[in-house]
């Protein structure tokens, strides 16, 4: 029998298929920043706009969505994960003051499934759109034998830039007594869905628990919420100065707040300062999980933290057009985070 790359498991029609259906939603991304985008062999970003900034710094971040792409194929539901991709990488280079120039992300299957391949790329580049952000360029690939059919994997980089003068966290300024806010999150985002999946092992997805009030699937599926715009709502605030911020994602407060810490300084969480989703709850109920195991693995409701000196919680606070929780404070210690 002669071999053809399609009797080897990889179907080039379909990827090609795959492209059109995206093509109305990536182009829909683009400003006239973009110079060449979908089909070119890289795409191109006019960084023109940059000179009128005064010392501008590019900030580059890499991720995935984890095991969370497993209960997406299993509900059949992918727009949310392009969402999840592109929101969790904002939330990352937003860290450090960065607002978003473009994405590029990176979609692999066992077979390319059009229409999957373009509900999930739909959600990224609708992600992009609400940031103002090119989806500039990106990778589908069929690879037959390296992932179980039906299963999938998703994972994206984002370019965007800071004036050096803006950049956070500003270590030298965090000293003890400086608050930290708590933004609410969507959900468990796009961490611990390992544990989540082996909690729920057996469950079917369109359970409805009597303290979620909704499918399972809504849920777990919920995507990963961008604080992009809830930050910049404090820019132009008088007596809003941020002194850094904190995504809770893989390792939840114990391994995420140290990132920004100098070593003199720890953290306090206060415990019961805002209130813990029904999701986390069940999830720590049905695992037999301990407390400090939750904080460490899952955001518990708390996506994002602001830390500012004392006197600013206030003007931070009436900023943000949403509630938002004094969750603790920055004490004298090693990097460590405490639970009270």
């Amino acid at each position: 029998m002669t071999a053809t790359y399609a009797s080897s498991g990889v179907n080039i029609d379909a990827g090609n298929r795959a492209v059109e259906l995206m093509r109305d939603a990536v182009k829909s991304t683009y400003g006239p920043e973009v110079l060449a985008g979908i089909g070119a062999f890289g795409g191109l970003f006019d960084a023109s706009a940059l000179k009128a900034m005064r010392d501008p710094v590019l900030v580059a971040s890499t991720d995935g969505v984890g095991t969370k792409v497993k209960l997406a194929a299993q509900a059949g539901r992918y727009e949310s994960i392009g969402h999840d991709i592109v929101n969790h990488c904002i939330n990352d280079i937003l860290v450090q003051g960065a607002r978003p120039l473009f994405f590029l992300d990176y979609i692999a299957s066992a077979k390319i499934d059009p229409q999957m391949i373009a509900a999930v790329v739909g959600g990224i580049a609708a992600a992009c759109r609400e940031a103002g952000c090119a989806l500039l360029g990106g990778e589908t690939a069929e690879m037959p034998g390296v992932y179980q059919p039906n299963e999938f994997d998703v994972a994206g980089t984002i370019i965007g830039v800071v004036d050096r003068s803006a950049i956070l966290p500003r270590t030298d300024q965090l000293c003890a007594g400086d608050a930290l806010i708590g933004l609410r999150s969507s959900g468990p985002h796009t961490n611990g869905y390992s544990l989540i999946r082996t909690v729920f092992e057996g469950v079917p997805l369109d359970t409805v628990f009597p303290e979620l009030g909704v499918p399972l699937a809504d849920a777990l599926l919920a995507s990963h919420r961008s604080y992009l715009n809830l930050i910049h709502a404090t820019r132009n605030a008088q007596h809003a100065s941020i002194k850094a911020l904190a995504h809770l994602t893989g390792g939840g407060f114990i391994e995420n707040i140290p990132r920004i810490l100098p070593d003199h300084l720890g953290a306090q969480i206060a415990v019961g300062s805002w209130p813990v989703p029904p999701l986390f709850q069940l999830i720590q109920q049905r695992g037999d999980i301990a407390a400090e195991e939750m904080y460490r693995v899952f955001n518990m409701g708390i996506g994002m933290i602001i830390i500012v000196a004392p006197e600013n919680v206030g003007a931070v606070r009436s900023a943000i057009p949403e509630e938002t929780f004094v969750i603790g404070q920055l004490t004298e210690g090693s990097k460590r985070v405490s639970l009270a």
